[in-house]
């Protein structure tokens, strides 16, 4: 398969790419800027020859995303699966009385507009693959029957990326494309903390089982865990 992952460089997104690259799959391995990829990714394409392009690609800059998908399609015909995977946490503990709007906008341009923008132009791509999949990275946080009252910015940035990939899905459905908003956990990385109780590679390695199609979501679920169960909207 030939897998696009958005914020490759680190956290999830890294675990994803490692563990694409370990099934033998293609990885487009899309991160911010060429310096953000350093040593994970660089260890990966000396591990793995051949199999890991890496892409500069902000989310967040509408330019970034048309220009590397101008440059993958001269280079390939199709994609078979998007992972969005790059996502910010802005804010955290901050009340409503605090709230910055500034960094409200920041989340919503990079965890909602990002994977939009990203599906924008890499829809025809993915149109002419094969067993295709999209799963967007979202979080319990943005889960309507969860909601504790914080995370603001990051928590409607991500019940908002839930609406989309239930409209995505109603497009994309009928033409045999899976898609899934998925919450891969509260996990050791960046943004998770160290007190994370999950492990980010095992995260990695249920979601490729479901791009795979070795995984089902139980009930069709939009909204699933990493192992394929719901999640409450």
């Amino acid at each position: 398969m030939r897998i696009l992952i958005t914020g490759a460089n680190r956290g999830l997104g890294q675990a994803l790419a490692a563990e694409a690259c370990s099934r033998g799959h293609q990885v487009l391995a899309g991160v911010r800027s060429p310096g953000s990829s350093a040593e994970g990714l660089q260890r990966l394409t000396n591990e793995f020859p051949g199999q890991v392009t890496i892409l500069p690609l902000d989310v967040a800059d509408e330019n970034s995303v048309r220009y590397a998908c101008e440059q993958v399609s001269g280079r390939i015909s199709s994609l078979d699966a998007v992972i969005n995977s790059a996502a910010i946490l802005l804010g955290r503990d901050q009340k409503l009385e605090q709230l910055d709007f500034e960094q409200v906008e920041q989340s919503f341009q990079t965890n909602l507009f990002g994977p939009m923008t990203v599906l924008k132009y890499f829809l025809p791509l993915l149109r002419s693959g094969e067993r295709q999949a999209v799963i967007n990275i979202s979080s319990e946080a943005g889960s309507f029957a969860g909601a504790y009252g914080g995370d603001y910015s990051y928590a409607l940035s991500k019940a908002a990326l839930n609406m989309f990939s239930a409209q995505l899905r109603r497009e994309l459905a009928p033409q045999g494309i899976l898609v899934h908003a998925l919450h891969p956990g509260w996990i050791r990385t960046d943004m998770g903390g160290n007190q994370a109780p999950g492990d980010a590679d095992a995260s990695a390695r249920g979601i490729l089982d479901i791009i795979e199609r070795k995984t089902e979501a139980k009930n069709q679920a939009l909204f699933i865990d990493h192992n394929g169960n719901p999640m409450s909207m």
